[in-house]
């Protein structure tokens, strides 16, 4: 049974009295449907609760609550603690010896008491006190622990914290300690009503279960953004108890039932890990917010707009409207980043040897080094588990964990062996020589990939050896492609006197798949405004953004432009460029569009320069200028000052070549080139070998 009547979310906080004034980082609490509610301490957090349970329960409604800590640690520890894997007897356990009072609580004592019983410095770590506590280190320097670092939950969900952390950024440690104490009071209180979920059947009233609030970060993001935009306080843990509890109300039966499916008895569970998508659509805001029907107007005054300036316009006023998922790493090469990605794991996780050898206990004096042979080898895969003593050398291969009494290697190369008895080598050898220091190239916990990256092949790798199976990413965005005019056929068909074939439509669906987006072909249109029109709306309907070649000038068959304009969110962009000039921008149905000039040659320069970035923003990557380089030029040409220009040109014998000729009608001339060569906005005068920018058609993701 898990129908539930009432659901509420609880931001739990380790820290002592935050005062009456309502503040972060606090207890926050909301139960959906209702506003956030500030507890100023746990005190006053656990009466609340104890009121809310009886109120419900005396009601006969069934009562969900979510708190944002572990209910349980990892494998081994309970059994460790309280000679029970049971998490529920470490929940009384807790309860028995913490002591909590709004000012103080001993919770930095029990730690150390816990690790100095099972006789290592850790597992818990982080002192928070002014004083020395025994058996509880303030940093990791020196720290052991004989437990896993992470709950398998957490290895599964980037971004989760060690509830080992007791003190500092991130420091959810103090969280549990803190409340599974009133957790255990209230389960007793409420003897027979509360279930603990996926410890315990929720067949009772009541039911606790952990959620983390960042499951649901892009919806959090979005209120935060518009309350700041409205003027209104600012507390994200208000929203986020707020956000969650809504999330969790609007969930179907049949969603709640597949989200609590879970078989995790001892370690216990985060309510939504892994299938975040179900609790995002539930919070129903599953994109960023809508592109504004201003975000291309021009500053007042601007007329012919330089090409940086219409370029800084559009990195300024464009941001990710591709809604973000789960994928896995499989599938994920070419998509882009949603969100940073921490290393769950560190790289390597183990000291290790570089090389094939001998291992043994360094550093090595100067002259002829002689070492008795130990019994048995290390291999990568194959750990030694013995200790080498001191004196002794061990077989050891490429990748194999350092055993313990090894931590300098010698290669095969530069020893001669005495099979089974000793080796021998020159020294000096330092300390430490052929071998890979744990987590020398990543730290667990560091950011390994930041958001707005395109995924590719190297990054899947590093991904994978940090323990990643699945990243966050954007989904793709999706553009549609249409063309306009009556003069314009299908490639293939007869072409009357006065058609053309249609050379942008396929043009464009190639160039945005090379840029990694997903072009949907929409056709041609005839120059009749309601076919246009109609057009536009199927094209808002399948895609995210849409490009249309022909009638983006104001001419009398520039329905584009036209259609825009009286839709309300028309820009005529003249942009100091040849070849190209009219831009016309604009939004459909909420959908940017970008109106290509006719002309092809124009219409992939413009595509290339401005349409390309401005996507590319769109799908969630940086922004992002091609890149070019320096050659010299095997041309010559005098150019005129006002306009940037792009001579379409290739690279041969180490010098920029240029098309013969540059009318914007020679197509011929785009097959011919593999890149552009871009001139300055001022005159210029450029000689043979004079230095030029190429920017090669590769730069752009095309070929």
């Amino acid at each position: 049974m898990t129908g539930f009547d009432t659901f509420v979310m609880v931001d739990w906080s380790g820290g002592n009295d935050r005062g009456p004034t309502p503040k972060p980082d606090a207890i926050w609490s909301c139960v959906a449907g209702e506003a956030p509610v500030y507890h100023r301490n746990r005190q006053v957090a656990e009466s609340w609760l104890a009121e809310l349970i009886a109120r419900e329960t005396g009601a006969g409604r069934r009562l969900c609550i979510g708190f944002d800590f572990p209910f349980g640690y990892p494998a081994g520890f309970a059994a460790a603690v309280t000679g029970s894997d049971d998490p529920l007897n470490l929940w009384d356990w807790l309860e028995a010896r913490i002591g909590d009072d709004p000012k103080s609580n001993n919770r930095f004592d029990l730690a150390g008491e816990i690790n100095r019983k099972l006789g290592v410095n850790g597992p818990f770590w982080g002192n928070g006190l002014k004083r020395d506590v025994p058996g509880l280190p303030r940093t990791r320097a020196g720290y052991e622990n004989p437990f896993a670092e992470r709950r398998e939950v957490e290895a599964r969900t980037p971004g989760v914290f060690t509830c080992w952390h007791l003190a500092g950024a991130g420091a959810v440690g103090s969280q549990v300690l803190m409340g599974l104490p009133v957790l255990a009071r209230l389960r007793r209180r409420f003897a027979g009503q509360v279930a603990v979920w996926p410890f315990e059947p929720l067949t009772r009233p009541v039911a606790f279960v952990e959620i983390w609030p960042s499951l649901l970060a892009p919806v959090v993001s979005d209120v935060l953004a518009r309350q700041v935009e409205a003027g209104e306080p600012v507390v994200k843990d208000a929203v986020q108890v707020r956000v969650t509890a809504e999330a969790l109300a609007a969930l179907a039966p049949g969603e709640l039932s597949l989200l609590l499916d879970v078989s995790a008895p001892e370690e216990g569970w985060i309510l939504g890990s892994g299938q975040s998508d179900v609790l995002l659509r539930a919070a129903g805001v599953m994109a960023p917010p809508p592109l504004r029907n201003d975000c291309f107007a021009l500053p007042p005054g601007v007329d012919w707009t330089p090409v940086d300036d219409a370029l800084a316009l559009l990195r300024d006023r464009l941001h990710p409207v591709a809604a973000p998922e789960d994928a896995a790493l499989r599938d994920a090469a070419g998509r882009i980043l949603a969100a940073d990605v921490t290393a769950l794991r560190a790289n390597p996780p183990q000291a290790n040897t570089a090389v094939d050898g001998y291992g043994f206990a360094g550093p090595a004096p100067e002259g002829v080094n002689t070492l008795p042979i130990h019994l048995g080898r290390a291999a990568a895969g194959a750990r030694f588990d013995g200790v080498v003593p001191p004196g002794y050398a061990l077989r050891i291969l490429t990748g194999a964990a350092l055993p313990e009494g090894v931590d300098t290697v010698v290669l095969d190369e530069d020893l001669s062996v005495d099979p089974g008895k000793r080796i021998a080598f020159h020294g000096p050898l330092k300390r430490g020589a052929n071998t890979r220091a744990a987590g020398e190239d990543v730290n667990s916990g560091d950011t390994i990939l930041s958001a707005g990256r395109r995924v590719t092949a190297a990054d899947i790798a590093l991904l994978s050896a940090t323990g990643h199976d699945r990243v966050r990413v954007c989904k793709p965005l999706r553009v549609a492609v249409l063309s306009t005019g009556d003069e314009v056929v299908e490639p293939g068909s007869s072409a009357r006197p006065g058609q053309i074939y249609d050379a942008n439509r396929p043009m464009l669906m190639a160039m945005l798949r090379g840029f990694g987006v997903e072009a949907v072909d929409m056709g041609r249109c005839a120059d009749d405004r309601e076919v246009l029109r109609a057009g536009l709306d199927r094209a808002a309907q399948e895609a995210d953004a849409i490009l249309t070649s022909g009638g983006a000038s104001a001419g009398d068959e520039d329905h584009v432009s036209a259609l825009l304009r009286e839709a309300g969110a028309m820009q005529e962009w003249r942009i100091a460029v040849k070849p190209g000039r009219p831009l016309a921008l604009g939004l459909w149905q909420g959908r940017p569009v970008f109106g290509l000039p006719g002309n092809p040659v124009a219409a992939m320069v413009c595509t290339l320069i401005f349409a390309r970035p401005a996507l590319m923003r769109l799908a969630g990557a940086d922004w992002s200028a091609p890149q070019g380089f320096s050659v010299p030029a095997g041309f010559e040409k005098r150019k005129k000052p006002g306009r940037r220009e792009y001579l379409r040109a290739r690279v041969r014998d180490g010098r920029a070549e240029v098309f013969k000729s540059e009318g914007s009608g020679r197509i011929s001339g785009l097959s011919w080139a593999e890149g552009l060569v871009e001139l300055p906005d001022g005159a210029l005068h450029v000689r043979p070998g004079d230095p030029v920018c190429y920017l090669p058609f590769s730069g752009f993701g095309i070929t």
